[in-house]
């Protein structure tokens, strides 16, 4: 208010901000084939960013405020299970990883642990160190980038 009057414009927010929030908002009410499709780049006219794999990854993670339940629960049916840590292998491995969605993942694999340890044995799968491996190739994508960036800044 006081801004128009001193003669402030407000801050003007760019055109790729708010076509993250769409994407953000889109992924709220997405379920779990939905948001392996976003990830992959196969859901027509929605392309992934930075932004939506935070926005998946932080779906997994928190709880239903209705349920108080997470999105993948102990008791929930095995291809349920699978299909949530196909997404999250899908995450760690996209090009556009971010420090983010690796925090997010590092927590998933610590608040999941029971979860996996219990899939891992009762489907004789290897998840635990498919995770683990992912989370490391990604924090690897993120040095790399980082260094390009570095390289990009002293040449520019």
């Amino acid at each position: 208010m006081f801004g128009n009057i001193l003669g402030r414009k407000k801050e003007e927010i760019s055109e790729e901000d708010k076509a993250n929030a769409a994407v953000v908002e889109r992924i709220a009410k997405m379920n779990l084939t939905d948001m392996r499709a976003y990830v992959r780049n196969r859901m027509g006219g929605l392309e992934s960013c930075e932004d939506g794999l935070v926005a998946v990854m932080s779906r997994l993670l928190t709880k239903n405020e209705d349920t108080l339940k997470r999105y993948i629960e102990i008791d929930d049916m095995d291809s349920k299970v699978k299909k949530g840590f196909e997404l999250v292998l899908s995450v760690a491995e996209h090009k556009k990883v971010t420090v983010a969605s690796v925090e997010q993942i590092q927590e998933f694999i610590t608040l999941y642990a029971d979860i996996i340890l219990k899939f891992d044995t009762a489907n004789k799968q290897i998840y635990s160190s498919r995770l683990n491996d992912a989370l490391q190739k990604s924090l690897q994508t993120i040095e790399i980038m980082a260094e390009i960036n570095r390289k990009a800044e002293v040449l520019a």
